[in-house]
């Protein structure tokens, strides 16, 4: 089931999400209605507080060659372990912040662990895109957004957009 995704600002994205303790039917339904959502929309990574959920599990799939086997994952309470010193810069956006892209620096490669659908402990090396994309999904979790990134000014305007985006789809 598609779920409606919240617009910056929002209080519930400024959140720090709580620790999946015991996975259950409803989550695994949760990372299911996420996955559709993000493939929906269309988006590579997509929060649980992006949906109003706030708890620590994200979906992403970072395959977009036409032809080339998608790759859902969904991840809950999902960790870095490590980061590279070496960085990768990349132009992000937001499901929560649509049509609005930014250069933002990261690691260019971390490992990762979480819990993965079935309940098992997994951890995984990403570099490149999918690097960038568990990164900026991890900071949705701990209430920030890629736009924490930029300078004031750029962050304000964005802002700006978004809040002006509401009050026109509030009146659609």
């Amino acid at each position: 089931m598609k779920r409606p995704i919240l617009i910056h600002p929002d209080p519930r994205l400024k959140k720090v999400c709580a620790p999946v303790s015991d996975l259950s039917d409803d989550l695994r339904r949760l990372a299911k209605d996420m996955l559709e959502t993000m493939y929906d929309a269309p988006g590579v990574g997509l929060a649980a507080p992006q949906i109003g959920v706030l708890d620590r599990l994200i979906v992403l799939d970072c395959v977009k060659e036409e032809g080339e086997t998608p790759r859902p994952l969904a991840m809950f309470n999902p960790e870095i372990l490590a980061s590279s010193d070496e960085t990768n810069v990349y132009e992000e956006g937001c499901l929560s912040i649509p049509d609005q892209y930014a250069e933002v620096t990261r690691p260019k490669t971390v490992d990762v662990q979480w819990m993965d659908l079935n309940g098992n402990l997994v951890t995984e090396t990403f570099d490149g895109l999918w690097a960038t994309c568990v990164q900026h999904e991890i900071d949705h979790l701990d209430g920030k957004l890629f736009i924490d990134y930029l300078k004031p000014l750029k962050r304000q305007m964005i802002t700006r957009k978004m809040q002006k985006l509401k009050r026109e789809r509030a009146r659609a």
